[in-house]
C-alpha cells in the first residue's frame, strides 16, 4: 500500500516539477530556496539607511551609530503543519479530505527534498500527534512519508490553535510553512496571525462538496466525527441548506482576509478535484506577490 501512495505521489511530483521549469513559469528551484533573512555583520551607519536597522546597544556604547547587515539565509526549512482531527474524514473513499491533505504534504515534501530543503512536519489534532524534527536526505524525506502514510491519530478533536503554538515553539529559525487545514475550528486567529509574522506561511484550506451542498434527502441523521454524537438535520429545508453554505462562505471568506491582512498565502483546494493545477498557481502567484525573496 505505502509503495502504491509513493508511486502516486512521484507522479504528481513530475507532474508539477513540468509545469513549474516550463519556460512560463521559471526554474523549479526557486520553489523551496531560503527566503528568511540571518544577522551577518556590524557596520556604521551611513546617510540614507534605514533606521530601523541600527543596533541601538551597540550604537550606545559612544563608538558611532550602527547598523545590523543582514544576508540571505540558503538553508531553507519547509515544514508541513498537518490536520489530522476527525472532520478531515469526509469524503468518497480513497478522496477523505486527510487523504487529499496527506497526498498533497507528500508531493510537497518530494519536491523540497529534491531541492536539498530542510523538511519538517507535524502533524495535530487537538494534540501533537505526530512532529518531525526538520532535517534534509532522501532517506529523512521517505522517513516523513513513511510516517505520514501509517499515521493513525488517538484524538478526533481540533484545535489549530494549539497546533500552531507547537510550530512556533519548536521553529527557532523563520521557515516556509505549509498550513493544511479545514479550519472547521474557532479562536485560532491569534495564534495565526503570530505563525504568519514569524515565519513564510502558506495556508492550504481544503474543503469537501458535501460541506457546501448536500442532496436534497429529507430528514436524515449525520454523525459528528468530532464530538462522536448524531444529529437529524432536514435537508430538504431551504434555510438549512442555506445557513449551510453561509457558513462555509463565511468561514473560507473571513480566513481568506486574514491571510491577506498578514501577507500569508491562501489557496483553497476542492478534495474532489485535480489539486495538482491549484499548487503550481500558487507558486506561479508567489513570484509576483513575494518577489527575488520567496518561492515562486
Amino acid at each position: 500500500m505505502f509503495e502504491q501512495f509513493l508511486g502516486k505521489l512521484r507522479k504528481y511530483e513530475i507532474r508539477m516539477r513540468k509545469a513549474v521549469t516550463s519556460e512560463r513559469h521559471g526554474n523549479f528551484h526557486s520553489v523551496f530556496k531560503g527566503s528568511g533573512l540571518e544577522f551577518d555583520e556590524l557596520r556604521p551607519y551611513q546617510y540614507g539607511d534605514d533606521v530601523r536597522a541600527i543596533d541601538w546597544n551597540t550604537s550606545a556604547k559612544g563608538h558611532g551609530t550602527f547598523i545590523k547587515i543582514f544576508k540571505e539565509d540558503k538553508e531553507q526549512t519547509a515544514f508541513f503543519m498537518l490536520d489530522v482531527s476527525a472532520s478531515q474524514k469526509v469524503g468518497e473513499a480513497g478522496m477523505l479530505k486527510i487523504d487529499i491533505a496527506k497526498e498533497i504534504c507528500g508531493v510537497l515534501t518530494l519536491s523540497a527534498i529534491q531541492e536539498a530543503t530542510r523538511v519538517g512536519l507535524l502533524c495535530f489534532s487537538d494534540r501533537n500527534e505526530r512532529y518531525i524534527r526538520p532535517s534534509d536526505g532522501m532517506k529523512h524525506g521517505y522517513g516523513v512519508l513513511s510516517e505520514l502514510f501509517k499515521l493513525i491519530p488517538a484524538s478526533g478533536r481540533t484545535n489549530i490553535s494549539e497546533g500552531i503554538l507547537i510550530a512556533l515553539n519548536v521553529l527557532k529559525r523563520r521557515s516556509l510553512i505549509f498550513l493544511i487545514s479545514d479550519f472547521i475550528d474557532d479562536h485560532y486567529q491569534h495564534n495565526l496571525k503570530a505563525l504568519a509574522l514569524k515565519h513564510d506561511l502558506i495556508v492550504i484550506h481544503l474543503y469537501d462538496p458535501r460541506e457546501t451542498s448536500l442532496p436534497s434527502l429529507g430528514i436524515i441523521p449525520l454523525y459528528d466525527a468530532e464530538s462522536q454524537k448524531t444529529v437529524w438535520v432536514n435537508t430538504s429545508s431551504r434555510q438549512y441548506r442555506e445557513e449551510m453554505v453561509n457558513r462555509f462562505k463565511k468561514r473560507s471568506t473571513d480566513l481568506q482576509r486574514l491571510c491577506h491582512q498578514n501577507r500569508a498565502d491562501y489557496i483553497s483546494i476542492n478534495t474532489q478535484e485535480d489539486y495538482v493545477p491549484a499548487l503550481i498557481h500558487l507558486f506561479k502567484i508567489r513570484r509576483y506577490t513575494k518577489g527575488s525573496t520567496a518561492v515562486s
